[in-house]
């Protein structure tokens, strides 16, 4: 299997859930609001004998020249945005659903961002946004995964094609779910936000963001005993420095 990360850059969020950009060679953590993270927004292909996914779909921010950030960070890859076959969403927060649909000026109204592709939701979960709305969701951008049949709607764990295996952790979210995509005997896991960065699966760490600290926590050492074990390979959504990480 082939992975590519896609990374939109680093941000410092704080709780006005507000991306600011932040750049890393002349940013200071210290100058921005009191209790900011520091964190990469970073969906991934993931290009496998049967398909070419998308895991999360970023923040959906557009170039000066009205491209979405995504498609053209896929362009830049030899990977035109209806070659993705299947989306993989772990969750709604905006920062990895963002890029779910697009707003066409024109047409005035809303697309799919990925219009050959079917999308794999939790439907409690797309509930949830759009009931909860923002900051954390944005419903106006949700609400064509409810109207649109390129939507495969999931009811709590199973498999996709007899090798993409998901599990609702309700750890970071009430309905986060995560994947483990196997293939010829290799197996990739993505975590999402309840296992974002390396350096949380080293430590015994509770985030006071997340709806369930402390089973993010244990989970995260679930994962990463299993995963040293079985030679997993890690997709970091919100890591700066290590985006995959491989036990050989």
């Amino acid at each position: 299997m082939k992975i590519i990360p896609l990374s939109e850059g680093t941000f410092t969020i704080d709780q006005s859930k507000v991306f600011v950009p932040f750049n890393l060679s002349h940013d200071n953590l210290q100058q921005r609001a009191v209790g900011s993270l520091l964190v990469e927004i970073q969906p991934f292909v993931v290009i496998t004998s049967k398909d070419v996914l998308l895991i999360d779909t970023g923040l959906g921010f557009a170039n000066p020249d009205g491209t979405l950030q995504i498609h053209q960070h896929l362009i830049n890859h030899d990977i035109n945005p209806s070659d993705i076959t299947k989306v993989l969403m772990s969750h709604l927060h905006k920062d990895h659903a963002g890029g779910v649909s697009l707003y066409d000026k024109i047409l005035n109204r809303r697309f799919l961002s990925f219009p050959n592709a079917t999308y794999y939701v939790q439907q409690q979960e797309l509930l949830f946004a759009m009931q909860k709305g923002a900051p954390s969701y944005l419903p106006d951008e949700l609400d064509i995964l409810q109207h649109s049949g390129n939507v495969h709607f999931l009811q709590g764990n199973g498999l996709i094609d007899n090798y993409i295996q998901y599990e609702v952790t309700a750890a970071h979210s009430p309905w986060h779910q995560v994947f483990w995509i196997e293939e010829n005997g290799e197996i990739i896991f993505f975590g999402a936000d309840d296992a974002p960065q390396l350096q949380q699966m080293k430590s015994r760490f509770v985030a006071k963001y997340d709806y369930d600290g402390k089973k993010c926590m244990e989970l995260r050492q679930q994962w990463w005993q299993q995963g040293q074990q079985e030679k997993w390979t890690f997709l970091f959504y919100h890591d700066v420095k290590n985006p995959v990480w491989t036990f050989k």
